[in-house]
């Protein structure tokens, strides 16, 4: 099943970009740039199963698929990536918590929120990102990673120049990944763990937020949104976190109490931090 799901996320970016050319509007070009950001979540959820050796039983498979054909193509160095989201795992906002720069600090301001979002949507947070895996290409350590990822993204450009147009990899690939992906990203990280605590209660380090079609669509996809339940068990796979978290609700565990009836209102209260000028 976990093939299929693999499959049908190529399907989906390719059929994206296809359409966008077959249609041959400059507004199917707009909606395929903003509707790669979605694409890019499914490529990173499946490159995060495979991190935690959930996507395939074989160990082989999980991993050469999980880097090649999911991670290594949305810059991801899943490597890299493996050792510091078990860190994560390890002790949510301890003192080797690799991901704080993305949540700490909340409840924020508003215009603080619009700052962060901004930097995002214009580039500069990929930008970042980007620079980082060039200069890995400086450090003898990194470099292999760093090649195999420039070596993922060749057939993507040799596709793009095999169809006449070489400018679709960096118009509808490289950007959105640098742009829309980086909004989509920060606003799921921040619904995950955005304003929690270090406990050795999940419940206090991870939110947990009511599930729509549309928010699995854009956002959270594979059950990606089924957060708590997959830090109380990492090693859940994708397909049964809804079933984990329907036997935590149940057991009294997860109550309403600890529940977000939306994406918006859980946004809401992360910049409900008052400005100073407000003050």
């Amino acid at each position: 099943r976990n093939l299929g799901t693999v499959i049908a996320t190529w399907l989906q970016a390719l059929g994206t970009i296809g359409l966008a050319v077959w249609i041959g509007h400059p507004l199917a070009y707009v909606a395929a740039f903003v509707l790669m950001g979605p694409a890019f979540a499914r490529f990173a959820i499946l490159g995060h199963e495979a991190a935690h050796k959930l996507l395939f039983t074989h160990k082989g498979w999980n991993d050469q698929i999980g880097r090649w054909v999911v991670s290594y193509p949305a810059f991801v160095p899943m490597e890299a990536y493996r050792r510091s989201h078990f860190a994560h795992h390890k002790d949510e906002f301890g003192p080797n918590e690799p991901d704080l720069n993305l949540y700490v600090g909340y409840p924020i301001t508003r215009a603080s929120f619009r700052r962060k979002l901004w930097r995002d949507a214009r580039g500069t947070s990929g930008w970042k990102n980007l620079k980082g895996l060039l200069y890995a290409f400086r450090s003898s350590q990194a470099r292999p990673v760093a090649l195999r990822i420039l070596l993922a993204q060749l057939p993507l450009i040799a596709l793009a120049i095999a169809v006449g147009r070489w400018w679709l990899y960096p118009l509808l690939w490289l950007a959105p990944w640098m742009t829309v992906w980086r909004v989509i990203n920060r606003l799921r990280s921040i619904a995950e763990h955005g304003g929690m605590e270090r406990s050795k209660d999940r419940r206090r380090t991870t939110h947990h937020v009511e599930q729509s079609l549309l928010a699995r669509f854009w956002m959270v996809p594979l059950n990606t949104g089924w957060h708590l339940a997959h830090h109380v068990d990492m090693g859940t796979p994708w397909r049964n976190l809804p079933r984990l978290h329907a036997e935590l609700e149940q057991a009294g565990w997860v109550t309403p109490d600890f529940t977000y009836p939306s994406y918006r209102a859980l946004w809401r209260a992360l910049r409900s931090r008052a400005d100073s000028a407000e003050l």
